[in-house]
């Protein structure tokens, strides 16, 4: 059944319904943020799944909670141990913004999460479908996520045919996904069906091979109907990579009671790995060769590249590592600091230079 609605296209009326039901029944009901309506919580597991695995965030997502149990917590703690807890998650900015959130929501809003989507949309950090969300989970607010999986489902679903490279389709289609909201929902209606909606981009309406057969709302697809569903969405300006290749100076020693240390330094505030700690980086290897002191380059040991793959490059690190004695320091670097093996999980490092440190170990 479907009636004309959002200036005279038509729509399901059955996918709310349809939607709703199967999470309830199929859907996905053991992560450990659902459940909740604490707006911390919720708000935490959506800034974490945002480019990033479930299976990613199940083991962060506790040890995090763990360390900062609630908002009041994250504002008190330092950048430093966020960054240190978020390492390995990707996406910095996030932790960054989370950070800042935490103490916007302390100093202006009394520790208490706005509870609209339109309040939520005005912290650092939270953009409209996580906004929309949080709204939804914890308030019952009649309002949808769009994110990138929902863009999918949504787009399939009706056929969508506007260019979501481009802001006016992509203005269209958020207020489809109003439209297609269920009529006067419960909380527990809103929950169930923005799970739902989430639930359907990543278990069934896969990008590459879509599982229609297990599809809840296959009868209204406007795409399967049409046998075009892998058409949608339509996005004709594809993601352009850059590639980048980046020296590594791996600074080791071994101090005089046995322990390990490496020279890290704090990476500037913006950029690629913005505010983490890494050993320190140069263009090229000239560059790296050039900022050692004499007769110290003879030490230089090559190691094996390493392919680093972000959202919008592919860097290929080339780790040079240097073994220093006990007495030396690293001369002519930029400022730093000898940072203990054994202490490497309290600092927040770049993945794969956590990798490239626990291999030295």
């Amino acid at each position: 059944m479907s009636s004309p609605q959002a200036g005279g296209r038509v729509l399901p009326v059955t996918f709310a319904p349809l939607l709703i039901a199967w999470q309830r029944h199929s859907g996905r009901s053991g992560l450990p943020w659902q459940h909740t309506r604490d707006p911390y919580r919720v708000w935490l597991s959506e800034v974490m799944l945002q480019q990033t695995q479930v299976s990613t965030v199940l083991s962060y997502y506790p040890r995090f909670l763990l360390r900062f149990p609630t908002v009041g917590a994250l504002a008190e703690g330092s950048a430093d141990e966020v960054m240190a807890l978020w390492s390995g998650l990707g996406y910095y900015s996030r932790a960054r913004n989370l950070h800042r959130c935490a103490q916007v929501v302390m100093s202006e809003h009394g520790g208490v999460f706005p509870a609209t989507a339109e309040q939520l949309e005005t912290l650092p950090g939270i953009g409209a479908s996580t906004a929309a969300a949080i709204a939804a989970f914890c308030h019952g607010e009649r309002v949808s996520i769009l994110d990138g999986n929902v863009r999918r489902v949504l787009s399939r679903l009706l056929a969508f045919e506007g260019d979501l490279a481009q802001a006016q389709p992509q203005r269209e289609l958020w207020h489809l996904a109003q439209s297609l909201l269920p009529d006067a929902p419960s909380g527990d209606d809103m929950t169930a069906y923005t799970q739902g909606l989430m639930d359907l981009g990543a278990t069934v309406c896969l990008r590459s091979k879509p599982l229609c057969a297990r599809c809840p709302v296959q009868a209204v697809c406007q795409a399967h109907a049409s046998d075009q569903v892998q058409r949608f969405p339509v996005k004709s300006r594809r993601l352009q990579r850059r590639f980048e290749s980046w020296w590594l100076l791996l600074i080791c020693r071994t101090t005089s009671d046995g322990s390990r240390q490496f020279w890290l330094e704090r990476r500037p505030d913006r950029g690629i790995w913005a505010g983490l700690y890494a050993p320190p980086v140069f263009s090229d290897e000239e560059a790296l060769r050039t900022a050692l002191v004499a007769g110290v380059q003879e030490g230089l040991v090559p190691l094996e590249p390493v392919a680093h793959s972000l959202t919008h490059r592919e860097l290929r690190l080339h780790p040079l590592r240097l073994d220093l004695t006990a007495t030396q320091d690293a001369n002519g670097l930029p400022a730093g600091q000898w940072v203990s093996a054994t202490a490497l999980g309290d600092w927040g490092l770049p993945a794969p230079v956590r990798q490239m440190l626990a291999a030295l170990s």
